[in-house]
């Protein structure tokens, strides 16, 4: 016998400083004492955001003015499933109190929580919600180009990148390539450690690589492979299971393979016409809105994306953007 799946609208209410809102679940609930996202069930003839709207009135005496789709999860618990719609809920009129006899609680998704414990369907958007904005992608290119790049490189993490992947297929594909490529990776590696950000590697440079970046970017077709090869676990894998896994999606076959292979985040695109797939249209905002429901997990948009795409990708269910050129030069969030 199947179990039944309820839908919920989860508001995830952030301030300016990155921390969101908890509340304990009361004592007449399942799951007494546990802390849990506000939100509740979407009721017939409503959409998400309506119903979201409606639950935070009722529970936090707010009226929402700003919120946009996010991740789409689906939890299994003992007796039931449950299909998360999180929304990120940056701006509300009134100030969130108990109206259900709950307690409440300010906290750094970061941690360690002040709080607990966290309902299970509650950890995976703590962990989303350290992912930055903006995710920048390297070309250098070539050797003569790497000493300029890296200036351009600290200037973008000085302005608050937080997340780079190094990917250089031109250079790789150089006969004399490999010495001086690791080297020019392991600079850019110590350069985002020097600002506190993430550098992930790209799996068009060698798996011996991964273990000295903080994660891996699977290209669509290594991740299929990766996936046929190691039977869609992660376990024979070791340098997967160190950091964060982001692959690369075009439809939506990319997507099931991610899911399979359990990554952290997707890259999703092109969205718009770009330099870069000439002759070749973007899939637009509505197809990507599609897609990046199916993810479970945080999305970002790539192609032709830039600061003043951000707004538009967000309200389509982005997590935030993917870039080359547009990112080093991107001011302050």
């Amino acid at each position: 016998m199947s179990k039944p799946c309820i839908e919920v609208a989860v508001g995830v209410l952030l301030q300016a400083d990155g921390k969101v809102l908890l509340g304990s679940r009361p004592a007449d609930k399942p799951w007494p004492g546990w802390w849990e996202l506000p939100g509740g069930k979407i009721e017939p003839g409503e959409d998400v955001l309506q119903a979201l709207v409606r639950e935070l009135r009722e529970e936090l005496d707010i009226t929402v003015t700003q919120a946009q789709p996010w991740v789409t999860y689906t939890h299994e618990y003992p007796k039931n499933f449950v299909k998360l719609y999180f929304c990120l809920v940056r701006g509300w009129e009134g100030t969130p109190r108990s109206m259900e006899g709950q307690e409440l609680a300010w906290v750094d998704p970061a941690g360690p929580l002040s709080v607990g414990p966290v309902l299970p369907a509650t950890e995976p958007p703590l962990k989303w919600l350290q992912l930055p904005e903006r995710y920048l992608i390297t070309q250098i290119q070539e050797p003569a180009r790497l000493a300029g790049y890296l200036q351009q490189l600290e200037h973008a993490l000085q302005q608050g990148v937080a997340l780079v992947q190094f990917r250089e297929p031109e250079w790789a594909a150089r006969a004399d390539a490999e010495f001086s490529l690791h080297q020019a990776f392991l600079q850019v590696v110590n350069l985002c450690h020097r600002y506190r950000a993430r550098c992930l590697v790209n799996s068009v440079h060698p798996e011996s690589w991964w273990d000295h970046a903080d994660g891996v970017h699977l290209r669509s077709v290594d991740a299929q492979a990766l996936a046929e090869r190691h039977h869609d676990t992660l376990t024979s894998v070791p340098a997967l299971k160190q950091g964060l896994i982001g692959v690369s999606a075009h439809q939506a076959a990319d997507i099931d393979v991610a899911r399979r292979l359990q990554a952290d985040f997707l890259v999703l695109g092109h969205v718009l016409d770009t330099p870069s797939h000439p002759g070749q249209p973007g899939m637009g905002w509505a197809h990507f809105s599609e897609l990046a429901g199916l993810a479970g997990r945080p999305v970002y948009a790539i192609g032709g994306q830039s600061a003043q795409t951000l707004p538009i990708a967000r309200q389509h269910g982005a997590h935030g953007i993917a870039g080359i050129r547009a990112l080093l030069d991107t001011p302050p969030a």
